[in-house]
């Protein structure tokens, strides 16, 4: 009798097991969805000693870049925080840096990879690190949507807008269609530039920063703007709605910000006398006109920076961010909470942890070149037209 010898099985990580690990991606999506709940600690408690190690070894070969959404235990290690946009001109501006570590979204480090020098190397270290509002406006749909209005007649005297929180292929097609890129710091200029270039804009991909900009800062009526959803034939608009409006609005949203309501800001106005209720512009529009003031995520932080102490506030953003701006202020005396009283943090922003990142920095560390962010040469060239248009506005 013979005992039959275990067989070594060649098994190979399917494509979803290697998206699942961050190791692998997409490219049609951006993979954003929405998770409410907490955040898990990291299980392993060497993580912060074999970081700071790898960076250390790594040294000036290695910038990384902290997107204000992460959390703390990755922030720690960034060289520079901010915002999408000003990460990308911080990372332009070390080209003495072989490796850009993006910690950030997909769409993000497409915008590092457009401004960067060709020998520099941006790495992104969850590849399913994504946005569920980039992921609402694809190349293809876009492309229908221009067909659209071509076939309306208004092609010519439409001038694209697209929000930074796009894809590379949208910026692209911006740039090919004489159009610029906005953040939520500097929306109204783009906006006026794009009156000045035509009659109408196509604002993509978040229906509500382009609602709240052309309403609240350019004195626009919401009659003037319509919604084109890209799972409707037509976008579910007659010519005649076309042709009428002044903003045709992309139906996308961002997953956060959009779960804040008028009953976040009317419940925490009656929980906390005196409040003041601060929220990003892509809050949805009751929820702006309701809220005593609104702005980017650096308005946030510097009109938090000169609030008087013993203010309190009310903020309406991501969760990681309110609650590192609670713990830093909460020494002057100024009391902040978050808007909603549900918890819920931008879950794919929240892909990139230190695990993640330990992996990527020790990867670097030894050689290996991991979850490289590339934008083909085409793409890159009109996406970066597209972005230096916003940054000659005045």
């Amino acid at each position: 009798m013979t005992t039959a010898q275990p067989q070594e099985l060649d098994v190979q990580p399917t494509p979803l097991a290697l998206l699942l690990l961050g190791r692998d991606a997409d490219p049609r999506s951006e993979r954003g969805v929405e998770c409410p709940g907490d955040l898990p600690s990291p299980s392993d408690p060497d993580l912060v000693a074999r970081a700071r190690a790898a960076k250390e070894k790594l040294g000036e070969k290695v910038f990384i870049l902290g997107h204000h959404y992460q959390r703390d235990e990755v922030i720690q290690f960034a060289d520079v925080t901010g915002d999408s946009f000003k990460l990308a001109r911080d990372a332009a501006a070390r080209p003495e840096a072989e490796y850009i570590v993006f910690c950030g979204v997909h769409f993000m480090a497409e915008s590092a990879d457009i401004l960067t020098g060709d020998d520099q190397k941006v790495v992104l270290p969850d590849l399913a690190a994504g946005c569920s509002m980039a992921d609402m406006a694809t190349a293809e749909q876009v492309a229908e949507c221009w067909d659209v209005l071509t076939d309306a007649g208004i092609a010519e005297r439409v001038v694209p807008v697209s929000y930074m929180n796009s894809s590379a292929d949208i910026k692209a097609f911006t740039g090919r269609h004489g159009g610029t890129i906005c953040t939520s710091s500097n929306a109204e200029r783009a906006l006026e530039w794009a009156f000045a270039q035509g009659e109408q804009v196509l604002f993509l991909p978040d229906q509500h920063l382009g609602r709240n900009t052309a309403v609240r800062d350019l004195g626009m009526s919401l009659d003037d703007c319509v919604v084109y959803n890209p799972h409707k034939p037509g976008g579910g608009l007659t010519v005649e709605q076309l042709r009428g409006a002044k903003m045709i609005l992309w139906r996308g949203h961002c997953s956060v910000h959009g779960r804040f309501s008028l009953e976040s800001v009317e419940d925490v106005r009656a929980r906390v006398p005196g409040v003041n209720v601060l929220v990003h512009p892509e809050c949805r529009h009751d929820v702006v006109a309701a809220a005593d003031y609104v702005g980017s995520t650096e308005y946030i932080i510097k009109a938090l920076e000169a609030a008087p102490a013993g203010s309190k506030w009310a903020i309406g953003t991501e969760l990681n961010l309110v609650r590192r701006l609670a713990n830093r202020f909460a020494p002057e005396g100024k009391e902040i909470v978050f808007l909603d009283r549900s918890v819920c943090f931008c879950s794919t922003m929240n892909r990139i942890d230190l695990p993640h990142l330990v992996w990527t920095l020790e990867s670097l560390a030894s050689g290996t070149l991991v979850n490289r962010i590339e934008v083909d040469r085409e793409t890159e060239a009109f996406a970066k037209l597209a972005l230096e248009r916003m940054l000659a506005l005045p």
